[in-house]
């Protein structure tokens, strides 16, 4: 298995084209650095292709993991390593073809900025932290990648830091999903205390050999904060649309194919820590009686994000802001079919999979409207389908791919989210879902309608077809959003397969017990056509009434607004998330001048920090003070007394001392007879 064994060399092609731009990225000319960036991407698509076909493709073959040690401590390592499974050869497929394509569409999206190189440089990163995410065999190596996502986004989000506005995004998302990221952190050293390892391998099979223990439900929990904040879900979604922000390219990477997707494959590779603790309270609200094991925490975290996003998106004017909610929305969905526990691992790592293809789509789309209209507010647009025939046509297939229409990729993945989540006895949920798919397919037909319907505004007047560079980019990826759904249909099932689901998520060899069989067993299940029916019938109501509403003439102002005008008010103001987190967090307890965090700090700073400081700087000047006294005082003049003595020894020693021979011999006869008579006298 050559291929599976060089997976490590996926990353690295992104990381040399990351080095080449620093170091050579301005001289390169014209699209030279946009060419370097390529040319890494494509070459780790094309490794990523073969680890892919050779993992997943029949015979198949079984997963790959090395490791390599890094630190000592005591009984416990610290390790490095790769592993490539039937999850991450998946992942490395995807990850770096959906990017290559965003890069090769950015030389016309980002064509004449004055950092041209540096945008491909970061994207290059980007890439490359993502990768190194993907294979990573360990917590520790995943969580160093992890944040180097977080610090590629912030340079990326800020990439026109010139614009306040730009600037604040960056600082939001990066501070907003380190809070998450605190969790993680925590949950990692859980493991490691607990656990004795964070290799994967080792750290399941320890935990299958401790299935009652309470560190497991805790660990899986914690890590699942860290999810919480690089997939925006609630209560820590609000930074993904300010992440509209940076260039429209970098919106597509983020949404389709890096940031928030690590969140999601983190709670997927960890999968075996949730399966174990199913039967743990992890979370216990003893005054109102409730009680959440991690796995039913995700899920009601998940469906709670998809339908506040999904109402969030409905009252959107900026094209961008719609399809940020809508991603935050269908991490939602993915996040509620993990929390159903094994037979929803496939569901939602099949919907990831499916929307990183028609979520590019919509984002570049939306890039060439914004290319075209220089502004990102859709009441200026309408009647853009004339005018822009491939982005229109183009579109229109990923259009029909989100809200779930058949025969389409979404329609399958979507469609295999509600069946698990109906296959668990969860009705409430699922008729949650499918009113988040009726939101989805409401607020994508409003968009349709306001940006490419209607008669031409003030910002479409002008309007014309992006450059060729912009448009085929496109429409691989519809080609894509139609031909990846193909792996979910009821009559060729390979989404089960493909993505490995044995009851063992994504484990080389550790865990083989957890709960085989059932995933397959769910994949063999007969086909659910009356569910289908619903789902179909679902999408439809949604797309038909957006058109009522918004398929009119002469449309001014949101017909919304005027029938729900509280409610309106309330979901425009993004349920005051953004409002509360500013008076709570950063006004009543950063900057408050009273009750701050930053008032008390400057307090202790005073009175305490301040004090402590000046009270050593009196010690060292009184204590100087005193040295010199002593110094002045009492060691020079005990010193100027041995040379007064040295100097008078000195004067009377050279009385003796004339030079003279005749008086040294009388001297010393003088004080033989001395002696001579002296020792007479004594005897």
């Amino acid at each position: 298995m050559p291929m599976l064994e060089w997976a490590w060399v996926v990353p690295i092609c992104p990381l040399v084209s990351f080095v080449v731009l620093v170091l050579w990225g301005t001289r390169l000319r014209g699209s030279g650095a946009a060419y370097v960036s390529i040319a890494g991407i494509a070459l780790a698509w094309l490794l990523g292709w073969g680890v892919a076909a050779q993992m997943l493709l029949p015979p198949g073959h079984e997963p790959v993991a090395h490791s390599y040690l890094w630190a000592q401590m005591g009984s416990r390592t610290l390790e490095l390593g790769f592993m490539v499974d039937k999850l991450a050869a998946a992942m490395l497929f995807m990850v770096p073809f959906v990017s290559m394509l965003i890069q090769i569409y950015s030389i016309g999206y980002m064509h004449g900025d004055p950092r041209f190189s540096r945008y491909f440089a970061f994207m290059s990163l980007f890439c490359f932290a993502m990768l190194l995410l993907v294979i990573s065999n360990n917590l520790l190596q995943m969580f160093i990648s992890w944040e180097l996502v977080g610090v590629c986004s912030y340079f990326l989000i800020s990439f026109w830091y010139e614009r306040k506005s730009a600037a604040l995004a960056g600082k939001k998302a990066f501070i907003t999903t380190r809070v998450g990221d605190v969790g993680m952190l925590i949950g990692i050293m859980v493991c490691f205390v607990h656990g004795g390892t964070l290799d994967f391998e080792k750290l399941f099979d320890t935990a299958a050999s401790q299935p009652g223990e309470t560190w497991i439900g805790l660990a899986a929990l914690l890590l699942f904060f860290g999810a919480i904040g690089k997939s925006a879900q609630f209560p820590l979604h609000t930074w993904l649309p300010d992440a509209m922000e940076g260039p429209t390219p970098v919106s597509a990477l983020i949404h389709a194919a890096t940031m928030v997707a690590a969140g999601v494959y983190l709670v997927a590779r960890t999968f075996p820590l949730f399966w174990i603790s199913r039967d743990a309270v992890v979370w216990d609200w003893h005054m109102l009686g409730i009680q959440f094991t991690a796995l039913e925490f995700v899920a009601i975290i998940g469906t709670i994000t998809l339908l506040i996003a999904g109402l969030m998106a409905v009252v959107q004017s900026d094209i961008k802001r719609v399809l940020a909610y809508s991603t935050i929305s269908q991490l939602g969905y993915m996040m509620l079919a993990l929390g159903m526990g094994a037979a929803g691992v496939a569901a939602g790592m099949f919907h990831l999979l499916t929307h990183a293809f028609f979520k590019a789509g919509l984002f570049l789309g939306a890039g060439s409207v914004i290319h075209a209209t220089e502004t990102n507010d859709m009441w200026q647009m309408g009647g853009l389908r004339k005018a822009m025939p491939n982005t229109f046509a183009t579109f229109v297939i990923v259009f029909l791919g989100l809200v779930g229409i058949f025969p389409f990729a979404g329609f399958w993945s979507k469609d295999e989210i509600v069946v698990t989540v109906l296959g668990e006895g969860r009705m409430a949920l699922f008729i949650l879902a499918e009113l988040g798919a009726f939101l989805t397919a409401f607020y994508m037909t409003r968009l349709m309608c306001l940006t490419f319907w209607g008669k031409p505004r003030e910002a479409a007047a002008h309007a014309h077809e992006s450059p060729r560079v912009m448009t085929w980019p496109l429409w691989i990826l519809a080609v894509g959003s139609i031909v990846v759904g193909l792996m979910g249909t009821p009559w060729w099932n390979k989404a089960h397969h493909v993505l490995s689901f044995d009851g063992t998520p994504y484990v080389a060899t550790g865990g083989a017990s957890l709960a085989v069989g059932a995933g397959h067993a769910a994949a063999e299940q007969a086909p659910n056509y009356g569910l289908m029916v619903v789902s179909l019938a679902v999408a439809l109501g949604g797309i038909l009434a957006a058109r009522r509403m918004y398929n009119r003439e002469g449309l001014e102002t949101d017909p919304l607004q005027d029938r729900f005008g509280l409610l309106y008010r309330i979901v425009e103001n993004k349920f005051y998330f953004d409002w509360l987190y500013d008076v709570v967090i950063v006004k009543g307890i950063l900057t408050n001048t009273k009750t701050g965090l930053m008032h008390l700090a400057r307090r202790m700073d005073d009175w305490i920090v301040d004090r402590i400081v000046d009270g050593a700087g009196y010690v060292t000047v009184g204590c100087s003070v005193v040295g010199r006294i002593l110094d002045d005082y009492f060691v020079d003049k005990i010193v100027d007394g041995v040379g007064v003595v040295c100097r008078a020894g000195g004067a009377l020693v050279n009385i003796w001392q004339s030079g003279r021979v005749q008086g040294y011999l009388v001297g010393g006869l003088a004080a033989a007879a001395a002696a001579l008579i002296a020792v007479t006298f004594a005897m």
